[in-house]
């Protein structure tokens, strides 16, 4: 696997995995639920991001 495309990857997981335990923490009723949910849903978006940027560059660059 490329380096370029490890650290999204791993950053989605991680994000992935933080926004289901502040789903498991808002159905137990759990304090810092919301925090835990808004933390992975922003990370899942930020890791979205910069793997849309790594596709369309590679994309430009194979184009051109």
């Amino acid at each position: 696997m490329k380096k370029q495309l490890r650290i999204p990857l791993v950053l989605f997981l991680v994000g992935m995995v933080i926004t289901i335990s502040g789903a498991l923490f808002k159905i137990m009723h759990f304090p810092g639920g919301n925090i835990a949910l808004i933390i992975g849903m922003l990370a899942e978006a930020l890791a979205l991001i910069l793997l849309i940027t790594y596709v369309v560059s590679s994309s430009y660059k194979c184009n051109r």
